[in-house]
């Protein structure tokens, strides 16, 4: 038997074999960073909602005790509104940059209207004595920790993600499965200034 003859077909079937070994070496391991991207995101929605969930109990116990503060406590219910309305319509598979920058121009009004009734509350001695308005306050405070180590451990995930997909010559086959860079969270604008406390 001539094994010369089949030489060509013998290199021929290892090529193919090592190419594809390779080619869906790199997509699986993109999928599975992709995955770890879905599951971070997840975490973040997570604590956006416990957020969300304390919000009407925090303007409720307000409510009792300060009903002259209620264009405040209009604009906490009108900002988780759209906050959550935001959050709903993006999927982490395809998060865009100007996705996240919606997301996060809606958590940010909800920061800041969060900010006014919290400042509302100092002039209300009886409330900030309430026993369930310190609890929300603190499970507020807790959930807003964990809201950046959501954000932090979403970026993250998505670093080795476009680190896998950008690098040569991962990004040639991962133009051609329609892999894209994910954003990152960044710090809202005008964060990088040191905030003036006058007294």
């Amino acid at each position: 038997m001539d094994f010369k003859k089949f030489l060509p077909w013998i290199i021929t079937g290892v090529v193919i074999i090592v190419l594809y070994s390779w080619a869906s070496g790199i997509y699986n391991k993109a999928v599975t960073l992709e995955q770890d991207v879905k599951e971070s995101w997840g975490n973040v929605q997570t604590s956006y909602q416990r957020r969300s969930d304390l919000i009407p109990n925090l303007v409720n116990t307000v409510k009792g005790y300060a009903e002259h503060e209620k264009s405040t406590l209009t604009a906490v219910m009108e900002a988780r509104a759209a906050a959550t309305k935001s959050s709903i319509n993006i999927d982490p598979k395809n998060i865009t940059p100007d996705q996240l920058a919606k997301f996060n121009q809606a958590q940010a009004g909800v920061s800041s209207s969060l900010s006014r009734l919290l400042v509302s509350v100092e002039q209300y001695p009886n409330l900030k004595a309430d026993e369930s308005f310190k609890k929300l306050q603190d499970e507020l405070s807790s959930t807003e920790n964990q809201i950046l180590t959501a954000r932090t451990r979403f970026n993250e995930a998505v670093k080795p993600y476009n680190n896998n997909i950008n690098t040569f010559p991962r990004n040639i086959l991962a133009g051609m499965y329609g892999l894209k860079e994910k954003p990152y969270f960044e710090a809202a604008a005008g964060s990088d200034k040191t905030p003036q406390v006058k007294f």
